[in-house]
């Protein structure tokens, strides 16, 4: 097979090894540069263009689409999409969990077990929102933001107040958490393939800190997961339209609760803590589902 990498950073490790895990299984492989490709949108023939050169007779496209690019990163995901390549997470997909409002709104549909969430536009409803979510200590999230970025721990409703408001006058959206106080700065990262959770390691926050993530000095370990996490994780992955995902579950008094799902999850920490080859996984699930034109949304998302 011939497969796209779309990654801005050759060197990272997540995109090192799925490229290492596609030449031990023999197949093709090009990491490209979203930002740098460009795109003749025709009624005929679709093309994308990368360094002068068209890009053609791809099987298969891995998104590794970054936060920053989301926009430019998707639209050419749609592309490849149009031309029939299959796209391991399409681009509807991998917009609906990147804004977080949206993504609540899906799982709280599917009946998919969340934290309690607020949303709200006007300032003046400030001290409602809060009380919506139990009141302080509380997480206030920007609608767009990964590894942590953007998610604030309020441990007073006067500072919870001080923040929205400050976020409202900077014209940025949030929602406005409940704080699950009995997790005590664990996280699990479940990482889904399909239908399955393949790998999973529970994330512990530096003392301190009430975020879990790596990139901010958390520590991880592997972690057998119970049958309702395994289905929560499953849900909210194909809730989304993901067939890969990492996602982020915390346990609580009242049961597994999804915090959010990536749609471009790294491969460094969890590869390490569990001793798996993820991805050679989903290299082999790229392998069993790729097929031309098999992308339900054909770009049209």
């Amino acid at each position: 097979m011939k497969i796209a990498i779309l990654s801005r950073n050759p060197r990272i490790h997540s995109t090192q090894s799925l490229v290492a895990a596609c030449k031990k299984r023999g197949h093709e492989v090009h990491v490209i540069d979203p930002l740098r490709c460009y795109m003749n949108i025709t009624t005929k023939k679709n093309s994308i263009h990368y360094k002068n050169q068209v890009l053609e007779g791809f099987d298969a496209v891995i998104p590794r689409i970054g936060a920053s690019i989301t926009f430019y990163g998707l639209s050419v995901v749609r592309q490849f999409e149009t031309m029939g390549v299959y796209s391991v997470n399409e681009s509807v997909a991998v917009a609906r969990s990147r804004d977080k409002l949206r993504a609540s709104q899906i799982l709280a549909r599917k009946g998919i077990g969340l934290p309690v969430t607020g949303f709200a536009h006007a300032t003046k409803m400030t001290e409602d929102l809060i009380n919506l979510v139990g009141g302080a200590p509380l997480v206030i999230k920007l609608l767009q933001g990964t590894q942590g970025k953007g998610v604030i721990l309020a441990e007073t409703d006067k500072a919870a107040q001080s923040v929205i408001e400050a976020f409202r006058e900077l014209d940025e959206y949030l929602l406005v958490q409940e704080y699950i106080a009995e997790a005590k700065g664990a996280d699990i990262r479940c990482f889904v393939i399909g239908d399955k959770v393949v790998a999973s390691m529970m994330r512990q926050a530096k003392k301190g800190e009430f975020r879990s993530n790596l990139h901010r000095g958390g520590t991880a370990i592997a972690v057998k997961l119970t049958t309702k996490e395994k289905e929560s994780a499953v849900a909210a992955a194909k809730a989304l339209g993901l067939n890969v995902a990492g996602v982020d579950i915390i346990r609580s008094n009242r049961g597994p609760l999804v915090l959010e799902v990536n749609s471009s999850p790294g491969l460094e920490g969890i590869q390490k803590a569990t001793k798996k080859d993820v991805a050679g996984m989903i290299i082999k699930y790229i392998e069993e589902n790729a097929a031309p034109g098999k992308t339900k949304t054909k770009g049209r998302g």
